[in-house]
């Protein structure tokens, strides 16, 4: 992974719907393009913008061909390539088989009585830790420790998928409390599993998912205070 960046998020009242809704990789198109304004026109979100705009337009042959540029860019985020493969799946293009069940990110949310609590991998080596307060890590600098945390928890992912098949419908809203939901992302769709936070803890590949979500919850907080101190 090529990053040197840090961020720390100082903590809210609440945790915003706005940064959940964005770990997914699933945002409408014409929301994507709205994040187009005044950016270069070799952008992603500049194809974003002139898919919406060709979508709007009823011209699916070049709504396709703006995502496909997006497709082929090279070292961007992997939920930039997971937002272009919804768009096309949208309108019922499809990556192969291989390609559609190959895990891209695992995001796992713990909702709490005080609020809900996310852990998120992605396949590019970044990680994200949003406490239920509204306190957020985001994590994209090369780190033996992490990234062999990240790898971890996207391998218990790929079993997980490997044995589900894709969700039929849209994605649901935040579980409600007591509720662990694991969704795994992938090019062909999303894979969820949830349940009980007894009953996911106790599950195979449930429960390892959960222990190295945790794992990498700790580690990453652990990190933050070695390097604000």
């Amino acid at each position: 992974m090529e990053s040197s960046s840090y961020h720390s998020e100082q903590p809210v009242s609440s945790i915003s719907t706005d940064i959940r809704e964005v770990l997914f990789g699933d945002i409408p198109l014409e929301k994507i393009a709205t994040y187009a304004q005044g950016i270069t026109e070799d952008s992603p979100w500049a194809c974003f913008a002139a898919a919406a705009r060709h979508k709007a337009g009823r011209d699916s042959a070049a709504v396709n061909l703006a995502l496909q540029k997006v497709l082929k860019m090279r070292n961007l985020e992997v939920r930039i390539y997971l937002q272009a493969w919804d768009c096309l799946r949208r309108m019922g293009e499809f990556p192969s088989e291989e390609q559609a069940r190959e895990i891209q990110g695992v995001v796992i949310e713990v909702a709490l009585e005080r609020g809900l609590d996310i852990v998120v991998a992605y396949a590019d080596g970044s990680a994200h830790y949003i406490n239920y307060s509204g306190a957020a890590i985001v994590w994209d600098i090369q780190d033996a420790d992490i990234d062999r945390m990240v790898g971890e928890l996207l391998a218990i992912g790929q079993s997980i998928v490997d044995v589900t098949e894709v969700w039929d419908g849209p994605r649901p809203p935040a579980p409600p409390t007591g509720i662990v939901r694991i969704s795994m992302l992938t090019f062909g769709g999303l894979h969820l599993a949830q349940g009980s936070f007894a009953a996911v803890s106790q599950d195979g590949l449930g429960g390892l998912a959960l222990r190295s979500a945790f794992d990498l919850m700790q580690a990453l907080v652990a990190k933050v205070k070695v390097r604000n101190a």
